[in-house]
């Protein structure tokens, strides 16, 4: 993406207004700032006027200068510092975003793009191992987040399983950090049990990052998939404030779901539906949070009704490791996502997301392998944005952030314009 694009993006996100108002704003047609949005490579890419690029810049100077009025002194803390866990520079949990620092995450994670698509590569890195300790099976977090951190040109040491580690003979979590602190310079942790990734934090100052404390939380994907949704919704001209959204599955166990929804409740006018048996209904403490922002809710069991006119759709797995003898009631095969409720009861423009893995055998209770050439499945896409959102996070919590954009040099090898043979064009404007 070039820095026209990345300009407009980041200007359209912070001023919270549609390409329709943007452009207004701007006071131009909203064709010429559509092709000002295609990517470098289109035959109808056009550069934008440089008076144009001058107009953004103060128009973005008078909404920061209008905000300190408005609100106090500005923050000038770095993204890292403003984020920071007890002042440490750890990612637990999505609590310690408010909508600015998230946005200022995005805007990263948009610098991030070239060298996620292959086109550029960097450096800032260089030397730094990062410590990759799964004690819980992973295969896509775990390879993301190992990407992510070489592509910023650093290495990875990778461990899996809890059987094998000196964890089973009785070390402490605490012995365990502070050892792998003195090998590495960084840690992502994955853990079965809730909280346990905190213990992991709390024993060092090295960047920790949870990738998954049981039913607890996972932050970082949380974080990818509003990213997925903004850029989603940035193309069709729609914004994330006012948005329906329905997420349907495991909501009592699915951490993604718990994270995506108390990030979701930071902006305005939400609407969502939660479908899920009594079972594996969202837990109280999130449905109150989710209430005191003003926020509208509605349960129901009923996949049809609960997906009706929703513009993005969240689907998750069940949970079966998280649990303990208990009884799966009311959750059978009518609650798969597949193609023929979609078009009978769902928007031309509905984001269809799920955060992976899905249940692909037929009948399972979960997204259809039905939608797997629908335009509206995101899946792919959202597992794409990892790439970006996760290399941000670790320029951030190291602090080399604004070292990005200058250290950015062209990729010495070619790489297919789409990595899936099925993949689509994003409209032309990705």
């Amino acid at each position: 993406m070039s820095q026209q694009q990345d300009l407009l993006r980041d200007a359209m996100r912070r001023l919270n207004l549609t390409r329709d108002a943007f452009s207004e704003r701007l006071g131009v047609r909203r064709r010429a700032l559509d092709t000002w949005l295609l990517p470098d490579d289109s035959g109808e890419s056009r550069a934008m006027p440089e008076m144009v690029g001058k107009f953004v810049a103060e128009i973005l100077q008078r909404e920061a200068l209008g905000a300190v009025v408005a609100g106090g002194a500005a923050d000038d803390r770095s993204i890292g510092q403003r984020i920071a866990a007890e002042g440490k520079p750890h990612l637990l949990s999505v609590a310690q975003f408010d909508r600015g620092s998230l946005e200022d995450l995005f805007q990263v994670a948009d610098i991030m793009q070239p060298i996620a698509r292959r086109q550029k590569v960097t450096r800032i890195l260089e030397g730094a191992v990062l410590g990759s300790l799964f004690f819980e099976a992973s295969t896509r977090t775990r390879v993301s987040f190992g990407a992510a951190f070489c592509r910023l040109g650093g290495t990875v040491c990778d461990t899996t399983g809890f059987t094998f580690s000196s964890m089973a003979k009785g070390e402490s979590i605490y012995d365990t950090s502070r050892v792998m602190s003195g090998y590495v310079d960084a840690l992502v942790v994955r853990h079965p049990d809730q909280g346990s990734v905190a213990e992991f934090a709390r024993a060092t100052n090295i960047p920790v990052i949870n990738a998954g404390d049981g039913p607890g939380e996972h932050p970082s994907q949380a974080i990818l998939d509003l990213y997925t949704i903004q850029r989603e919704f940035s193309r069709m001209g729609k914004l994330v404030d006012g948005t329906h959204v329905a997420i349907v599955g495991d909501l009592k166990y699915g951490r993604t779901v718990h994270s995506l929804i108390r990030l979701l409740a930071l902006y305005r006018n939400l609407k969502f539906t939660l479908i899920a048996p009594p079972s594996l209904e969202m837990p109280p403490y999130l449905l109150e949070l989710v209430a005191r922002h003003g926020h509208v809710i509605e349960q129901t069991q009923s996949l049809e009704e609960g997906l009706r006119g929703a513009d993005v759709v969240y689907a998750t797995r069940i949970q079966k490791e998280r649990f303990a003898g208990e009884e799966i009631e009311g959750y059978t095969p009518e609650f798969q996502v597949r193609k023929s409720l979609v078009d009978a009861v769902c928007k031309p423009d509905t984001i269809l997301m799920h955060p992976l893995p899905r249940d692909g055998r037929p009948g399972a209770n979960d997204l259809s392998v039905d939608l797997n050439h629908d335009p509206r499945l995101a899946i792919f896409r959202q597992t794409d944005n990892g790439i970006p959102v996760r290399m941000a996070l670790f320029a951030v919590l190291m602090g080399v952030e604004k070292q990005v954009a200058r250290s950015m040099r062209d990729a010495g090898w070619r790489s297919p314009a789409h990595i899936g043979p099925d993949d689509a064009d994003f409209d032309g404007l990705d």
